[in-house]
């Protein structure tokens, strides 16, 4: 994680840490609640960090990188391909938000929608693979992805301080699984996933990977139907606690963000901040909690 941080420094934002009163976020046990902006990113996500730590960490040939994204990677991919000169294929499924296909065009990315949900999207992605010779860039399920995701957690720390417990939103666990690589025993994470988008959640409650369907508002971002295996690997490790929200509190979460703060985020990294406005998550009084507010890939 660590040779990921410094592979990627320079390339990507050092996004800023907000601390803000626990009472403005529905929790007046807390002093302080600590947000990660890392909305900001390049890219409008964290996924940037993914995208780039991979292709410095291997070989790209003239045919380019592919990937397949319910957006918020392949944009991603797009950015970071297009800044290191390289070409990027993206395959999207249909319930990509308009905002999301729009910005992969923004970034010059050769885009296909293919498929309802992102594993159908992602098949296509492995036969354009195949015939074509382009480099695959998995969102979630490669080392190189999930060792940049996780920088997100050494940034965080690093300028919060000592945290009892980080909150992040879970599709198919790059993030969470890659800050439970750095958090490790010295905090607790909590998992926050809709429950139409319930992979991890279904995946603990089953005590193994098992597939889900999705749907819902958070399903273009989080709409993995199987936890991916890595991040299931690492979230096990470290025992992360799952807490799921429904789509109205999701909803809730972001206008209140609005409202309470000017903050605009799409709706899966709203989930995380959900968890303690909902009361679905319940803090201890003093303590000190931190939530990732992961991606803004989302129309105004």
């Amino acid at each position: 994680m660590h040779e990921a941080s410094l592979r990627i420094a320079g390339r990507i934002r050092r996004t800023p840490v907000g601390q803000v009163s626990g009472a403005s976020l529905g929790v007046p046990q807390l002093d302080n609640v600590f947000l990660k902006l890392e909305y900001i990113q390049n890219s409008g996500s964290f996924k940037a960090r993914g995208a780039t730590n991979f292709i410095l960490s291997n070989d790209i040939g003239s045919a380019g990188v592919v990937a397949a994204s319910g957006g918020n990677h392949g944009a991603a991919v797009a950015w970071a391909a297009r800044e290191m000169g390289h070409k990027a294929t993206i395959f999207v499924p249909t319930i990509s938000s308009a905002a999301k296909v729009e910005r992969l065009h923004f970034y010059d990315a050769d885009v296909h929608q293919v498929g309802d949900v992102y594993a159908e999207a992602l098949e296509a992605s492995h036969e354009f693979q195949a015939s074509s010779g382009a480099v695959p860039i998995h969102a979630y399920n490669h080392p190189d992805v999930l060792a940049g995701a996780g920088t997100t957690g050494l940034e965080f720390l690093d300028q919060a301080g000592a945290l009892d417990t980080i909150l992040v939103a879970c599709g198919g666990g790059g993030l969470a699984g890659g800050m439970s690589i750095v958090t490790g025993d010295r905090c607790r994470l909590v998992v926050c996933e809709a429950e139409n988008t319930s992979a991890f959640a279904a995946a603990k409650a089953a005590g193994e990977r098992v597939p889900v369907e999705v749907s819902g508002i958070t399903a273009d971002a989080l709409g993995a139907t199987t936890i991916g295996e890595l991040a299931w690997q690492a979230l096990s490790k470290v025992d992360a606690v799952s807490v799921l929200m429904t789509d109205d509190e999701v909803c809730d979460a972001m206008d209140h963000l609005w409202d309470e703060f000017r903050i605009v985020v799409e709706p899966a990294a709203a989930t995380a901040a959900a968890a303690l406005f909902s009361g679905n998550y319940k803090p201890a009084e003093g303590e000190r909690v931190g939530v990732v507010l992961c991606g803004a890939n989302t129309p105004l």
